[in-house]
Parts: C-alpha cells; sequence; structure tokens
C-alpha cells in the first residue's frame, strides 16, 4: 500500500467534507451534519484557524483524515482533543487509521500536550478494541453535555 500521512490542506476540504458524511451515514446521523464545506475551510485553513487535520492518501486519492485542535484542563494543562478519525469503508482494518493515530499521538507529544482525549460511541466495538490496543483509559462517569445554537 503506497499510503502518505500528510498535514490538510485547504484543497482536500471536498474530500475532507465527503468522509465527514460518510461517518455520519455510519453513525446513523447524517440529518445531524450541517457543517458546510466553506465553514470548515475558514475554520480550518482560514486566518484564525481553529482546528488541524491530518490526511491519508493512498495513490493520490485522500482516504483517511485525523481532525483536532488543543484544548486546556484545569487539572492537566494542555491536552490535544481529537475530534475525529474517519477511513472510508472499504479501506477500514488496513492500518490506515492506525497511521492517522499514531501520527496524531505524535502531534500531541511534539506539542507539549499532557495527554489525548476522544470520544467513541459505546456501540462501535470495533473503534473501541482499536483503542484499547493504545491502552486507552476509558471513561464511565461523566456525561457529554451539548448546547446547539
Amino acid at each position: 500500500m503506497n499510503m502518505t500521512i500528510r498535514e490538510g490542506k485547504a484543497e482536500d476540504v471536498p474530500a475532507i467534507m465527503q468522509l465527514v458524511k460518510e461517518l455520519a451515514e455510519y453513525e446513523k446521523a447524517s440529518e445531524e451534519v450541517t457543517n458546510t464545506e466553506e465553514a470548515m475551510l475558514e475554520a480550518g485553513f482560514g486566518d484564525k484557524p481553529i482546528f488541524n487535520s491530518f490526511v491519508a492518501e493512498l495513490d493520490g486519492k485522500l482516504v483517511g483524515i485525523s481532525i483536532f485542535y488543543p484544548r486546556y484542563s484545569t487539572w492537566k494543562g494542555k491536552r490535544l482533543y481529537l475530534e475525529d478519525i474517519v477511513v472510508t469503508e472499504e479501506l477500514r482494518g488496513q492500518g490506515v487509521g492506525k497511521a492517522l493515530f499514531e501520527r496524531t499521538v505524535e502531534e500531541a507529544k511534539n506539542t507539549g500536550c499532557s495527554g489525548m482525549m476522544w470520544q467513541v460511541l459505546d456501540w462501535n466495538n470495533s473503534a473501541i478494541n482499536f483503542y484499547r490496543k493504545y491502552k486507552t483509559r476509558f471513561d464511565n462517569e461523566w456525561i457529554n453535555c451539548h448546547l446547539d445554537f
């Protein structure tokens, strides 16, 4: 497999959004995606980017993404929040997600983060089992909260 992991670029946004929509479909929540390519372009590649990304390319085609950003914990200091890792369905289980995850962990360490955090759906056993390989600590005490505008 001729795969490359690199930083995301503005011209990747259409392919990134396609993967985001593929993830939403997998999670049975397609109607929840209200983000647009224009908004993602500004948020990730505008004057004041609020997220970073790595992309996985296979033979010149974007097949996976890692979207992440810094966060701050009053208890732990600087952390990296992993918003999403998405691999196109036909390539799942072939090492693309592993390469993206490990590159994201490396980024967290290289930027002085004290750790990394993310969420995983409780029914997504393949993802849970993947994260267990990294000695992930799963938290059953906290409840996710959302406030939409």
